[in-house]
């Protein structure tokens, strides 16, 4: 939330609209995850499929903390 408020600063004239967007764009998020989780519960009873999940997760990580130590 504080960072959506100061975000939202920049928008004096259409704090409005902001306010649409970022709540629509919320909903949207969270009725995807549920209804995303819901679609993806077959292909993650399978313990590979974990694995992968877990590898692409580490690997997003240490690109993060390389890119921040390389500067």
């Amino acid at each position: 939330m504080v960072l959506l408020g100061s975000i939202s600063t920049q928008y004096e004239g259409t704090k409005e609209w902001f306010t649409l967007g970022a709540v629509s764009g919320s909903f949207v998020f969270f009725f995807s995850l549920g209804y995303g989780a819901r679609i993806l519960i077959p292909i993650f009873k399978k313990p590979v499929s974990w694995k992968v999940l877990e590898f692409v997760i580490a690997f997003i990580m240490f690109a993060i903390a390389a890119s921040l130590l390389l500067g």
